[in-house]
């Protein structure tokens, strides 16, 4: 099991179109991925699910994968939030 705790940093947060691009990226990996933000927790592969969660700009997530490719899923991920959506947001 791989995790990594992110803090999102773009305008939108996980709304809308960046929810959309995170689930198109995890649905590509078998692992099990899980995005959780406080006491809460959703399945990465879920977009309602994620959506539910409400994550905001400068909220901190963590993720967490579990299965064959997880480290290639947190890497993916990570570069994700961290690099690609707070680009979309301008």
């Amino acid at each position: 099991m791989k995790t990594l705790k992110v803090k999102v940093s773009n305008r939108s947060g996980l709304h809308a179109r960046p929810a959309a691009v995170f689930v198109q990226t995890a649905r590509k990996f078998k692992s099990r991925i899980t995005v959780r933000k406080l006491d809460k927790a959703a399945d990465s592969k879920n977009i309602l699910q994620l959506l539910a969660l409400g994550v905001d700009m400068g909220d901190e997530i963590e993720i967490v994968a579990e299965g064959p490719d997880e480290e290639e899923a947190i890497a993916e991920l990570g570069k994700l939030l961290t690099e690609v959506l707070p680009s979309i947001d301008k």
